[in-house]
């Protein structure tokens, strides 16, 4: 249990109530908890997972310790018939689960899991291949941590993108998101499309369904006291979705798409969201879609504040 606040006196009487009814043990402060290692500076707090990386290595029995700088090579589409069925499906299916809990702290592995936990049922030597190539990636960045600076601001930004058509298996688009507090990346996700996109508008259009996360961390920070008056920043590179999206008339033309054009034009019209063009060089979600070349990868992991401390 994890118990936090800004008022010591209470977490005390807390804790001691608690003591009434639970045989407890107070562990001081907060360093280790499921997985996730946590630690603080006077500049603010940083996250891993050192310890859990450590034993997943040892479990994968990974021999090749070449260094790769990036999770995934570039061009690459993996599919079901790539390559020979393992025999054995079970170690891979127990690696890509792990992989699954460290992408929590990882942002910079998110994409290349969700690839490779879509051949879980049948995998084949070119998926663990590439499973293999993420865990050489870890083997080298054992370190990196995600950083939440003391001084972040409250206020709620996000950022929304899609890769259109980009499964070569059904052409089905991924949708992806990060949302920041202040400076700090607090919730992100990769996750394929359930319908075909006829568009990259499209495609884009369905992943700014993410505004249901954005009203619950809103909600959630009314609840912790903050002020949440102003509609939060959604920022994406797709102009032809942003039109939509803010064009009831647009939307009139485009009722094919379903229900996440309309969920993003209430968000709109509700004052929870304030639509906004990000050039594509800029949009930071890219690196929740597709693979980076070593310079991009370098400059998205800075951006999110994942660092590698001295």
């Amino acid at each position: 249990m994890i118990i936090t606040g800004d008022d010591p006196e209470y977490i005390a009487f807390v804790k001691a109530r608690l003591s009434e009814q639970f045989l407890m043990s107070d562990l001081g402060p907060l360093r280790y908890f499921l997985g996730i290692e946590v630690s603080s500076t006077s500049d603010g707090f940083f996250i891993s997972q050192e310890k859990y990386i450590q034993d997943l290595l040892i479990r994968a029995a990974l021999t090749d310790e070449r260094i790769v700088e990036t999770p995934m090579e570039l061009n690459v589409h993996l599919r079901d018939t790539d390559g020979d069925p393992l025999p054995d499906p079970t170690r891979y299916r127990h690696l890509v689960g792990s992989l699954v809990y460290l992408a929590v702290t990882h942002p910079d592995i998110s994409y290349p899991v969700h690839i490779l936990s879509q051949f879980v049922s049948a995998p084949t030597s070119v998926h663990y291949s590439h499973l293999l190539h993420v865990l050489q990636y870890l083997w080298d960045t054992i370190y990196h941590r995600l950083f939440f600076p003391r001084s972040s601001s409250l206020q709620l930004q996000a950022y929304s993108d899609a890769t259109w058509a980009s499964d070569p298996s059904d052409r089905h688009s991924l949708s992806a998101y990060y949302v920041f507090l202040g400076g700090s990346l607090i919730a992100w996700k990769t996750k394929k499309q359930t319908v075909v996109s006829r568009s990259s508008a499209e495609a884009a259009l369905r992943a700014m369904a993410l505004l249901a996360e954005v009203t619950w961390l809103r909600w959630l920070l009314q609840d912790f006291g903050v002020s949440v008056t102003t509609p939060t920043p959604l920022l994406s590179d797709s102009t032809g979705a942003i039109s939509i999206a803010r064009d009831p008339v647009k939307q009139d033309l485009t009722k094919h798409i379903g229900v996440d054009a309309f969920y993003g034009r209430a968000g709109v019209q509700d004052q929870v969201i304030a639509l906004q063009y990000v050039p594509s060089e800029l949009q930071l979600v890219d690196f929740l879609t597709k693979a980076q070349t070593r310079a991009q990868h370098g400059f998205y992991l800075s951006k999110l504040s994942v660092v590698n401390p001295p």
